[in-house]
């Protein structure tokens, strides 16, 4: 978080970038559908190697048929299973939404914890989807969400030299303001997936062309 008055050229730089992505990204959102924060989490947990369209087409059944932790935790797992399969790793995580509806219905009444040390201890829930559901479902900025698109674009951009998340999101927290973490990745992902691609980036079509350092094009 940025905590000092005094803000440097390099902080200066990537708050000019964030607000041009706000400019041109105005509908920037979370590509998952839910409808509640058990919804996002299950959504978040399904998201891991998978594409956000693949898990859209999924969560509409898994929701009709268990739409509660309650629900969820009671169900076989095979059951789960069948329904994710086509989001890859669906053993693993089949067994891990079961445990972690359980453990939602024993710990914590049935209610997505908004505390980010709670979230982690879930089955199948790490820091960055812990990020995900604080900040979309709860408006709370625990952090930055680093998904591949924060990870290409944060480097593009010269504003990190790693490809380590957790590297990433701590540089990260220090150069943007706390009221734009939630958003960041919504923005980012939104440029990376419309002009700054991975594997062919459009460069000259890009409103950030004359900024960029290109680091790695």
């Amino acid at each position: 978080m940025v905590t000092s008055k005094k803000v440097s050229a390099k902080q200066a730089s990537v708050h000019a970038t964030i607000e041009l992505l706000k400019r041109y990204y105005p509908d920037a959102h979370c590509a998952l559908n839910y409808t509640n924060p058990f919804e996002l989490l299950v959504a978040t947990i399904l998201s891991a190697q998978c594409t956000d369209e693949r898990v859209n087409m999924v969560t509409p059944h898994l929701f009709k048929k268990y739409p509660t932790p309650k629900a969820m935790a009671k169900a076989p797992v095979v059951s789960i299973e069948e329904i994710i399969r086509s989001t890859g790793f669906f053993k693993n995580k089949a067994k891990n939404l079961k445990a972690c509806a359980t453990a939602l219905v024993e710990k914590h009444k049935g209610h997505v914890p908004e505390d980010l040390e709670a979230l982690v201890e879930l089955a199948g829930v790490g820091r960055k989807t812990a990020n995900v559901v604080l900040g979309n479902a709860y408006g709370i900025p625990s952090g930055i969400v680093v998904d591949t698109h924060v990870t290409r674009l944060a480097n593009r951009l010269g504003w990190v030299k790693t490809d380590n998340a957790v590297l990433i999101e701590r540089q990260l927290s220090k150069l943007v303001p706390q009221e734009d973490w939630i958003m960041l990745s919504h923005y980012l992902i939104s440029h990376g997936r419309a002009v700054c691609k991975a594997r062919k980036p459009a460069c000259s079509h890009c409103f950030l062309e004359e900024t960029c350092p290109k680091k790695g094009v």
